[in-house]
């Protein structure tokens, strides 16, 4: 029977239903990047379960339960519109730059490293003179409702203008700043505080705002203490304190420029400081 079928089909057919395949199976991948590390992970989890239940409310007759989960698909077409907003912006916004499908260019990855070593500076001088400060670099997850709370500098980065920024008694320094695509998008920033019970009392405000926003984006924020002049990094909620200037590099490094972690294994020096 499948010969009699691949009879029918010619190369050129089969040819454009593999290319086919292919690309669906491309857009999907870079559409998983786009939400990976965001709110809208958990939010497919739950429209997975519904997708179940409708499955199994239709298997074994419950008539009631199948009504109410059809509803809900049907109108959650325009609900999941709604809720993926920031993430559907995204794309666009990749789509729209030519991002969606690049890699990135080995000039980007020279800027990157330049950035790293104005933040990894200015971090150094903040924290030999204990000088407080808060910055949250954006990844994958779009931070602009952050932005919003700040006063707007689209400035180009340097360590000497993050340093002014973080100065006592100066109009910007208390909140955070926000960088994105090499640029300082907004300083004064209030990030969300995180709700986690089992974080240490002696830790402060700006350690629970970084830890706060690493737990909805998967950004990387650097925290540098008022009261040590200790410089700690959170990303996926965790927490990695005390680091010097080496295991800062290497950090931001991985996380930035997408290291192999296998490759690295001076990662690890810094892993068994964290500290949730």
């Amino acid at each position: 029977m499948l010969g009699s079928i691949f009879e029918n089909i010619s190369l050129l057919d089969l040819l454009v239903v593999v290319i086919d395949i292919l690309l669906v199976a491309y857009v999907i991948y870079k559409l998983i990047n786009v939400i990976r590390g965001t709110r809208a992970v958990q939010l497919l989890k739950g429209i997975t379960v519904i997708l179940v239940v409708w499955f199994l409310s239709r298997q074994f007759g419950f008539i009631t339960l199948e009504w109410i989960m059809q509803q809900a698909v049907v109108y959650g077409l325009l609900a999941i519109i709604i809720i993926f907003q920031p993430e559907l912006r995204r794309a666009l916004e990749q789509i729209g730059r030519g991002r969606f499908f690049s890699k990135g260019s080995t000039a980007e990855e020279e800027d990157v490293k330049k950035n790293i070593e104005h933040i990894v500076k200015a971090a150094n001088y903040m924290g030999k003179r204990r000088i407080g400060a808060l910055i949250s670099i954006e990844k994958e997850t779009g931070m602009n409702d952050y932005v919003e709370t700040g006063i707007t500098m689209n400035a180009h980065l340097t360590s000497e203008l993050l340093i002014n920024v973080f100065i006592p008694n100066t109009p910007l320094h208390d909140g955070a700043v926000i960088i994105k695509n090499n640029e300082i998008m907004a300083a004064g920033c209030y990030l969300p505080l995180s709700e986690n019970p089992f974080i240490s009392k002696e830790l402060g405000t700006r350690h629970r705002a970084a830890l706060g926003v690493s737990e909805v984006t998967d950004s990387v924020t650097l925290v540098v203490s008022e009261e040590t002049g200790g410089i700690s990094v959170t990303k996926n909620g965790e927490l990695h304190r005390n680091l010097d200037e080496d295991a800062l590099r290497t950090l931001l490094e991985n996380d930035l420029l997408n290291v192999d972690q296998t490759k690295s294994t001076s990662r690890w020096q810094w892993g068994g400081k964290k500290n949730g």
